[in-house]
């Protein structure tokens, strides 16, 4: 059953009632003024005209007769012309009323017109055209005031995402090399001639591997970095089945070291999308590599891409009955459900934060259900895209 509601309480519908109510006001005072005017005007006066001579009882008995039909007659106009001009009155209020909230919505929507103005360029603006400004023109009041706020307000926040730009182009370079360096000392210790004690060439193993895993660390980082407030995306299409295909083809050997069945029948190389082919590899991979690594020996996965409203990649895992207010909170940075209900403690989590705002950064989302049954459902949705008539270089064959 259909439901009725009432509008939403805008600034506009608060204006046309009040400027509505104020011109209501002014016809109904209007009205009553000509009423009270047109009324009192018509009174009778019963009282003889000075200066007439007396008349004969037959003659003044005829006369009274007359004068009552006259005055009989007058009445009976009066009442007419009362109820005429009620019936007018009430008409004319009608037509005030139904005037007064046209006139008021007029004029209600003149005065926000340069508001609506303003939050339909505020609303245009993103992260990727801060650049851009309101500019509005007109006399120094408190719109114009509105929007050079607003304009400063962007002002600050280009300044704030160039600086996060600079910092991720400066701390791929600055953070990464140390790395390097500590990295080749360690193979340069280890591979000098010398003998090298057990201990000693244990700990060496034990840094690179911690090396190793900073080094992912920092590249997850500055992935998702780049995501959130790096340069806007490219625009090339690509298929998220193909992409998963091939992530699938370079993880044969984990598949296979845990003995993993894997269903990839649903890719069909479907589900194309446009974006920066770097960053949806990336968000591929990701989905992949947590499908893999949090996964029990024998387990399984399902890969599936789906076209229609959106471009679809959906990822199965069994397992473990997952906790749904746990599994929602593994989008953010540094969130895990532990090695005890995931089995295995390993990465970085930054795995899924990764997917999700590489998801976001292309107009797309990143959903997380547990399923019924045990295991976990990602699903990735990002606007789609025509085939198109060549396959670009970037897409795996």
């Amino acid at each position: 059953m259909r439901t009725w509601r009432l509008p939403a309480r805008t600034a506009r519908l608060r204006l046309t009632v009040l400027y509505g109510g104020m011109f209501l006001l002014s016809g109904v005072g209007l009205l009553a003024i000509t009423n009270l005017v047109g009324l009192g005007g018509t009174r009778v006066s019963r009282s003889a005209p000075a200066g007439v001579p007396p008349v004969e009882p037959a003659t003044l008995a005829a006369a009274t007769e007359r004068i009552a039909r006259l005055q009989a007659q007058l009445a009976d106009a009066h009442a007419a012309q009362t109820r005429q001009l009620l019936v007018g009155s009430a008409v004319a209020l009608v037509v005030m009323g139904v005037v007064s909230v046209v006139l008021g919505r007029v004029v209600a929507g003149r005065v926000l017109r340069p508001l609506r103005m303003i939050i339909t360029a505020t609303r245009r603006i993103t992260a990727d055209n801060l650049d851009e400004r309101l500019a509005v023109r007109g006399p120094d009041d408190e719109v114009k005031d509105l929007a050079d706020t607003i304009d400063g307000l962007l002002e600050r926040l280009e300044n704030a995402f160039a600086a996060q730009r600079r910092f991720v182009a400066d701390a791929s370079h600055e953070l990464r090399t140390p790395l390097a360096t500590m990295r080749a000392s360690l193979d340069v210790a280890l591979a000098k001639p010398e003998p090298v004690p057990e201990q000693t060439a244990a700990l060496a193993h034990r840094l690179r591997a911690e090396l190793d895993q900073i080094d992912r660390l920092l590249a997850g980082l500055l992935t998702l970095a780049r995501a959130r407030h790096g340069s806007p995306p490219g625009r090339t299409a690509l298929p998220l089945g193909r992409l998963a295909a091939a992530a699938l083809d370079d993880r044969a050997a984990g598949l296979a070291a845990k003995e993993l069945t894997v269903d990839a029948s649903g890719v069909a190389g479907g589900a194309w999308t446009r974006g920066d082919p770097t960053l949806l590899t990336r968000m591929v991979d990701n989905v992949i590599d947590n499908a893999v690594t949090h996964n029990h020996r024998g387990g399984w996965i399902r890969v599936a891409a789906t076209d229609g409203a959106a471009a679809e990649l959906v990822v199965e895992t069994g397992g473990p009955v997952l906790d749904q207010a746990q599994v929602d909170r593994l989008a953010r940075p540094f969130q895990r459900l532990g090695a005890d209900r995931t089995g295995s403690g390993d990465g970085s989590g930054l795995g899924l934060s990764i997917v999700a705002a590489v998801a976001a950064a292309h107009g797309g989302a990143l959903r997380l259900r547990a399923r019924p049954d045990g295991g976990l459902a990602v699903t990735v949705s990002l606007p789609p895209a025509e085939v198109p008539a060549e396959v670009p270089a970037e897409v795996p064959a």
